[in-house]
């Protein structure tokens, strides 16, 4: 680079680099070849990868490929491409700009706004700990005959997991992150084959048609559209994209070449999309177990207890070798060792992800043994108490309880989403934010604005059904219900409004404070 030319970005950090302790600690030697230092990047995309295969995707795609089953293939396809198109933009929002989503956004928000987006994130973040909470109890129970309640306080001992990870370096947490995931995989791989699928079948259910959508036919209180918001819903996570945006920096970058900025970003979406193709053919193989593993109708109860039931039981098996597999036991108990794998991935990443937000929107900083234990404990005491009202009921009933929390507490999902993606793609559209030469490209730009505002108008049309059905249950009336549910969405839109307007005023106060930025281009750079 010339002398006298300014850095390609260098943004004043909110609060100190995204998660010092490991921000740029694993360095990438440049004589590498190609498949050598797409090694060295790999790591930062499994732990994203996590999200989209934690306890709360497995019901909802078990259940649509027993309910339409391979209709809903083609929603997982297209949920698992936008999601590699979110988490791209996050990780090059992280590199380029040298800040997470969190502090990007709180540096262009006022103080009390940054501090309702905490806590609707934080609000996510338990609402997915509740669903690991509820996995890690249930896998222990199923694989060591725990009683419930104790394996609820057990699951905050894993605490003492993060201590252990974070003596032993960043790199071998990354390791230890895609052995898991390995295991998941091979898990239901292991099925999917001795199950025999139709894969005509499952290669047609792929093409988006309309009926993937369609308010017809009824199974039970399901249509193939509820069934793909579920879906849809529970593949697409708000943290994730804080945590990519983060731990893109782990590796060194010299942010003074913008030769070495593109190297980075290069290699870190091939590593992220990647692991995120695994964690389709993970969720491709839960909806197939759905179809072929499981006889039409063959899983009464949906919840993990229920599966890991029906696993057991060889007249719900659709061919002779899963029969005689399920006798064993075999197929139950991996699928209780996948499920407490899954729990313990997404402890990890949960727990970077909840001090990205915290340091990243109220500038507070707390060692990652404490955020856990906190955040675990929280998110515990809806579990106990679940638990505790239904320990007279029969275990159907306790088994029922347990999954209606579990998909209850996923509307806190839906009601965060928007709130992440939309900051992410005016951001990473902005030549002063990301620079001329890493500003989204015009295919990325269209692909991102239909993909979030699709995504938004379905979490939005969908969040009343959830709320109100939830309301309904617990209060046993309806006059109240989606009147409720509306407010709440009225609620987003305005808080939506809110924050468009907080980031267009930041937006035009940074462009005035930095007005070269958005005439940076490779070639003065040089």
């Amino acid at each position: 680079m010339k002398k006298g030319h300014k850095p390609l970005i260098q943004l004043h950090y909110a609060n100190g680099p995204s998660l010092e302790d490991i921000n740029s600690s694993i360095a990438v030697p440049h004589n590498w070849g190609f498949w050598k230092t797409l090694f060295a990047y790999s790591g930062p995309g499994a732990l994203v990868a996590v999200g989209y295969m934690d306890p709360g995707n497995w019901s909802t795609s078990i259940t649509g490929g027993q309910d339409f089953g391979y209709l809903l293939m083609s929603v997982v396809l297209i949920s698992s491409l936008i999601a590699m198109l979110l988490q791209y933009m996050a990780a090059k929002l992280g590199i380029v700009s040298q800040m997470d989503l969190a502090q990007a956004m709180r540096a262009r928000t006022g103080v009390t706004l940054g501090i309702i987006l905490w806590l609707l994130t934080e609000a996510a973040i338990m609402a997915t700990d509740i669903a690991e909470v509820i996995g890690g109890a249930i896998s222990l129970n199923l694989l060591f005959n725990i009683p419930l309640v104790i394996s609820v306080f057990i699951t905050v001992l894993d605490v003492l997991v993060l201590l252990l990870l974070c003596l032993i370096g960043f790199r071998k947490v990354e390791a230890l992150v895609v052995c898991l995931i390995l295991v998941i995989l091979l898990v239901f791989l292991y099925q999917v084959i001795l199950s025999k699928p139709d894969w005509g079948s499952v290669v047609a259910g792929l093409v988006p048609k309309p009926a993937d959508v369609s308010n017809s036919p009824h199974v039970g209180n399901d249509t193939p559209l509820t069934g793909a918001l579920g879906i849809v819903g529970a593949t697409v996570m708000p943290h994730n994209l804080f945590l990519h945006s983060s731990i893109s920096q782990t590796r060194k970058t010299n942010h003074k070449d913008v030769n070495d900025v593109a190297r980075t970003v290069r290699f870190t979406t091939w590593d992220s999309n990647i692991q995120l193709t695994f964690a389709f053919f993970v969720n491709a193989f839960l909806l197939i177990t759905g179809v072929a593993v499981f006889t039409k109708g063959g899983v009464k109860d949906p919840s993990f207890f229920g599966l890991y039931d029906a696993l057991r039981q060889s007249n719900v098996m659709t061919n002779p070798a899963l029969a005689h597999v399920a006798k064993s036991g075999l197929l139950s108990t991996l699928f209780a060792v996948a499920l407490l794998c899954s729990g313990q991935n997404s402890t990890i990443t949960g727990t970077l992800t909840g001090q990205i937000i915290m340091e990243g929107f109220i500038h507070m900083k707390m060692p990652l043994w404490m955020r856990r234990l906190v955040t675990r404990v929280i998110s515990v005491i809806p579990v106990l108490v679940c638990v505790s009202l239904t320990s007279g009921d029969s275990a159907i009933q306790e088994h029922t309880a347990l999954n209606d929390l579990m998909n209850n507490s996923q509307v806190f999902l839906a009601f965060d989403l928007p709130f992440s993606m939309l900051p992410l793609l005016i951001m990473t559209d902005s030549p002063v934010e990301m620079s001329n030469r890493f500003k989204n490209a015009l295919w990325v730009k269209i692909c991102g604005w239909v993909s979030v505002i699709a995504l938004i108008y379905l979490n939005l049309k969908s969040l009343p059904d959830s709320l109100a059905g939830f309301i309904e249950k617990q209060a046993s009336q309806t006059t109240w219900a989606y009147p409720t549910a509306y407010v709440i969405d009225v609620v987003i839109i305005a808080l939506l409004f809110w924050v468009l307007y907080d980031l267009h005023r930041g937006h035009k106060e940074y462009k005035a404070k930095h007005p070269n930025y958005a005439t940076y281009s490779d070639a003065n750079l040089r």
